[in-house]
Formats: structure tokens, C-alpha cells, sequence
């Protein structure tokens, strides 16, 4: 079925499935991205912060921590091609069609705002679990490289 002058599909073919999983891709992008942040982000800015005591306690809690920490490279390469995914779903389902009820309509658009807001904030959450796994470190050791020298 084609859609009409409007862009608008008819009420059998409204959009529902690629709504339903554009929220999917969302929701999934901020767990996998929250992963990271467990994994690599709260050890690292717990003990930048000075609160050593409170990681060691975290780590006793919850010693899988460890295990994923020791992992960060699968759980970041992970975590970056299920965003990947997220985001081409995103973009794929950007202009997929809304019902033609008003009420559905508002709502369906609602629903894709809060998708792409979720998506984003994902995209946060992940580039600063790459930045305390990863960048910081290199700089940390860049910095105590040329301290020694």
C-alpha cells in the first residue's frame, strides 16, 4: 500500500510495527550503553573522586564488576554496534508513517521523540564510559611518561 498525498499510510498499514521497534532499539542502545558505564565509567570516577573505600565495597557487593571491567573491550565493542544498530533503526524509522487519528497521531510522535531523546542520552552514556575506560588512561599514562623523562 502507498502512502497518500499527506505521506500518511491508511489505518491497516499505520507504522505500529516500526514504531514499536525503533522504541525497542532505544531502549536496548541505553542498556547496553549503561553497561559501559557500570563496567569501566563508576569504578574510574569513583577513585578519581577519592572514594577508593566506597569501590572496594561496590566490588564486594557485586564482583562481577571485575569480570567486566577485565572485558571492557568486548563489552564496548558490543555495546558500539548495538548503538550502531539503534542508530540506523533511528534513522530508518524517522519518517515511517503515523495513524491518521489525531490521538494516535500525538501519541506517535511523542513516542519517537522520547525514542531519539533515549537514543541520544545512550550516545552520551557510551562516549563517557569510552572516556574514562579509555582516554583517560592513555592520558594518564602519556602524562606519567613524560613526568619520568
Amino acid at each position: 500500500m502507498s502512502p497518500g498525498p499527506t505521506g500518511v499510510f491508511a489505518a491497516s498499514d499505520d507504522g505500529r510495527a516500526e514504531l514499536r521497534q525503533s522504541a525497542w532499539s532505544a531502549w536496548l542502545s541505553l542498556l547496553a550503553s549503561s553497561g559501559t558505564l557500570v563496567c569501566c565509567a563508576l569504578p574510574a570516577m569513583l577513585v578519581l573522586l577519592g572514594a577508593g573505600a566506597a569501590l572496594s565495597g561496590l566490588v564486594s557487593a557485586v564482583p562481577q564488576i571485575v569480570w567486566l571491567s577485565e572485558h571492557k573491550g568486548w563489552m564496548f565493542g558490543t555495546a558500539s554496534m548495538l548503538m550502531l544498530a539503534g542508530g540506523a533503526l533511528q534513522w530508518r524509522n524517522r519518517r515511517a508513517p503515523c495513524p491518521l487519528d489525531p490521538q494516535l497521531r500525538a501519541a506517535c510522535t511523542r513516542t519517537r521523540r522520547w525514542s531519539l531523546g533515549v537514543y541520544l542520552v545512550s550516545l552520551l552514556l557510551l562516549m563517557v564510559g569510552a572516556a574514562f575506560a579509555f582516554v583517560l588512561p592513555a592520558l594518564l599514562a602519556t602524562s606519567a611518561a613524560a613526568g619520568m623523562g
